[in-house]
């Protein structure tokens, strides 16, 4: 009894040690080669692949096999697939006797279970293998679907030459997906994984043909076809050569394959959110522009289109793909690359001044020649305005009040405000950019620059949905992969930059342009409303055009990825009329809604563009942002005493006051003043004053437009090697005044009118002192450099 139970025992453990290694023997994955890189169209479209890291054109595992292909494969190799359990003992019973009759092999019979076994264990066919395969085949048909089998066959086969898989080969030797191929091609593709080498330019056509054309007539007589579609099948061509798979998108496929891990995507195929038809347009437009703009050693451009509406990418252009041309460094993907933004920063420092309470729309900032210690920025006209609406300012891209305006908000305040919103390349202090921030002076990706652009538009649109609350995601970067699910809301009370500031930032940026380039205007007009901004960086090494609706932000960079500069590589010229291009692609859409509960309607002096004060003239209700009310009022409105003719200036010291005219008169500074009443004819000089009355604490009458106090400045040498001069200018509140000049004290000239002054002092300090005809003084300090110290200083 005892040994018949322990014989009982001991077969039980082997039945269960058998079960276990049954249950155990087939790999949790069967195929660990590497595949391809494949991205597609948000329509499931092929955009670009990469060869896989083993030299194969193999990609992943699809979602689903072609009918067409299922029929031809079970017709062609395993016409009882849906009806074994992974192995075909009649179809191996008539496969032995064909054997013992040739005595070869000739016939395997194995079922296309049996051949996903022998594909992926790469093993030698013994009899033992044969014995494996057919185990593992069983264990294979227990763990996955009939659909999941055929779809592991259809990924995995062989396919001639370094093709491996379906999908592969029908882009390999059709140029198309295989949902669409016909059945004569996908009769031909379906005899292949059992003869590869048949697929040889030039050779094996007959053979292949006749594979095909059989089993084409097995088809019809499995009633999987009619006559007629085989009969028109076989006059089909056999493929030739294989043909290179698209590259629609090739940084794209880059970027993805850098951020797979990051993204936590596990295959190295992924349906992009890219608009294919778009995608090729905007290929093409950046073709064309690319071919123009080569003839002048510019042979750079990239482009980014992005839907402001699902936060996602439309358009991914990163360069014009030329790989056979190694020199033009068409692989480096200028979206990525931290490039000098010239003045494409600028609306973000309107938006944050008007936000802030720094100033309104149209507030008048200084235009006038600057330096700030040793910093001395111009106008891309060199040119001033003395003073100009601060919208104006913007939508001219005039440099010297973009630097007045940072340098009243602070560049480190402005600093931090940029990195919170999404540009994320400012790796140095705040102080190592200082006022150049905002000309271009740091670095930014085409990538930030959009997004940033796109979070601003995209508060703005969420307006009434968020019911005048703001949502923390719409900074969120774009994304090219479909989310699995959208993200939470984060309402907030605030935001970096407000409604009503972000809609006054738009209306200001429709009106972009230059001064001497405002026929170019005419080109880019369409029907539809485009808020846009170019940019151009120091030594015309970048340029740039970005534009925005409520539904779409287009980015446009043009230059040469190895920094070189280029005459005539500026933004308007060479970035603007892409980004119209590619604006024509897109469709017309309402414009912003006004976010009027979050505009606050306050009266502005119509001159001055400031909030308005007692002494204002001409006065109108404006709608402003909320930080509108934190504004100061106007400094330009003053009161002035006249005489009873109103021909002069008067104080209570040579005047009784019920004699006096009292006027609200508009004065700018002298420099301003200087400058802007140049352009401005309607602009009223202060009358002077009476004879024998003191100005003295009255409005000042002189300012040095440079250099400034404290300045330091160069005298270069000139041609011939003679020592140059510096030109110092003064503006006079009275132009027919005459001045005297001093330098450390002593009488060097005199001036009437107008009031420059070639000098060549030598190096160190001075103190320079302008004396008018009146007795005013003004006195400040400059410092020469020595020739020597140049290099350090600039």
């Amino acid at each position: 009894m005892f040994k018949h139970n322990k014989a009982i025992f001991i077969s039980d453990a082997i039945c269960l040690v058998l079960l276990m290694l049954f249950l155990f023997c087939l790999p949790t994955k069967l195929f660990k080669s590497p595949t391809s890189y494949v991205i597609e169209a948000s329509n499931g479209n092929l955009l670009s692949a990469s060869i896989a890291s083993d030299g194969q054109w193999r990609f992943p595992l699809a979602d689903s096999v072609p009918v067409k292909f299922k029929d031809c494969i079970i017709a062609f190799e395993d016409k009882r697939f849906y009806s074994h359990f992974g192995v075909d003992f009649i179809a191996m019973s008539r496969a032995m006797k064909q054997n013992f009759k040739a005595k070869g092999i000739v016939s395997g019979g194995s079922t296309l279970t049996m051949q996903i076994i022998r594909l992926s264990r790469q093993k030698n066919r013994t009899v033992w293998q044969k014995f494996l395969e057919i185990i593992l085949a069983f264990r294979l048909e227990i763990r996955y679907s009939k659909e999941e089998i055929i779809g592991l066959y259809a990924a995995n086969a062989p396919f001639g030459s370094n093709v491996v898989g379906l999908e592969a080969a029908s882009w390999r030797y059709y140029g198309r997906n295989a949902k669409t191929l016909s059945w004569g091609e996908m009769a031909t593709l379906a005899v292949l994984p059992n003869s590869p080498s048949l697929v040889h330019p030039g050779k094996n056509a007959v053979r292949l043909i006749k594979k095909r054309n059989d089993l084409l007539d097995k088809l019809v007589q499995l009633k999987y076809i009619d006559q007629t579609t085989a009969n028109l099948s076989k006059l089909e061509p056999i493929p030739g050569k294989p043909i290179a798979l698209p590259q629609d998108a090739p940084h794209l496929l880059n970027r993805f394959k850098v951020e797979r891990l990051a993204l936590k995507v596990n295959s190295t195929r992924i349906t992009t959110t890219l608009n294919q038809d778009i995608q090729l347009k905007v290929n093409s437009i950046l073709t064309r522009y690319n071919n123009r703009y080569r003839a002048n050693d510019i042979n750079n451009i990239a482009a980014l289109v992005l839907d402001a509406r699902t936060g996602e990418v439309v358009s991914y252009v990163g360069n014009i793909y030329q790989p056979e041309n190694a020199a033009l460094e068409s692989h480096v993907d200028m979206i990525k690359a931290p490039r000098s933004p010239g003045s494409t920063l600028k609306p973000f420092l309107y938006a944050s001044m008007l936000t802030d309470g720094f100033l309104l729309p149209h507030t008048l900032v200084p235009d006038v020649p600057t330096q700030i210690s040793g910093y001395a920025p111009q106008n891309y006209d060199l040119g001033y305005d003395g003073a100009i609406a601060a919208d104006k300012a913007l939508s001219r891209s005039l440099n010297v009040p973009a630097v007045k305006m940072l340098q009243q908000y602070k560049y480190q305040r402005f600093y931090d405000k940029l990195k919170k919103m999404g540009i994320g390349t400012l790796n140095q202090p705040a102080d190592h950019y200082g006022l150049s921030l905002i000309l271009g002076g740091s670095e930014v990706t085409m990538w930030d620059l959009a997004n940033t652009y796109m979070g601003m538009v995209r508060t703005l649109d969420h307006f009434n949905t968020y019911k005048g609350l703001y949502n923390a995601h719409d900074y969120d970067q774009a994304n090219y992969i479909k989310p699995k699910q959208k993200p939470e809301k984060d309402e907030q009370l605030n935001s970096y930059i407000d409604h009503g500031s972000i809609w006054a930032t738009f209306n200001a940026m429709e009106e972009v342009m230059r001064p001497g380039d405002e026929g170019l205007w005419e080109q880019f007009s369409s029907s539809q409303r485009v808020a846009w901004k170019t940019g151009t960086s120091f030594g015309f090494r970048d340029a740039w055009a970005v534009g925005l609706t409520p539904n779409y932000v287009v980015c446009v960079w043009v230059g040469n990825a190895d920094g070189e500069g280029r005459p005539g590589l500026v933004g308007i010229e060479a970035a603007a009329p892409v980004l119209f291009d590619i604006f024509r692609l897109l469709p017309n859409g309402k414009w912003f809604e006004t976010p009027k509960s979050k505009l606050k309607k306050i009266k502005v002096c119509k001159q001055s563009g400031y909030k308005a004060g007692d002494y204002c003239t001409d006065v109108t209700e404006e709608l402003v942002p909320f930080g509108g009310e934190k504004t100061v009022v106007c400094p330009f409105h003053k009161l002035i005493h006249l005489d009873r003719t109103g021909k002069y200036r008067v104080t209570d010291q040579c005047e009784s006051v019920s004699n006096m005219q009292h006027k609200n008169w508009f004065i700018l500074p002298p420099a301003m003043e200087y400058y802007y009443k140049i352009k401005n004819s309607d602009y009223k000089d202060l009358p002077p004053f009476m004879a024998g009355c003191d100005a003295n604490g009255s409005t000042n009458i002189m300012e040095l437009i440079y250099p400034k106090n404290d300045a330091v400045v160069y005298i270069p040498l000139e041609l011939d090697g003679t020592r140059g001069k510096i030109v110092l200018n003064v503006a006079h509140r009275n132009p027919r005044s005459k001045i005297f000049w001093h330098i450390d004290g002593e009488f060097i000239a005199t001036t009437i009118n107008y009031h420059q002054l070639a000098v060549s002092p030598p190096p160190g300090k001075h103190t320079l002192t302008l004396v008018d005809e009146n007795g005013e003084r003004l006195v400040q300090v400059f410092t020469v450099l020595d020739k020597k110290k140049k290099s350090d200083e600039f």
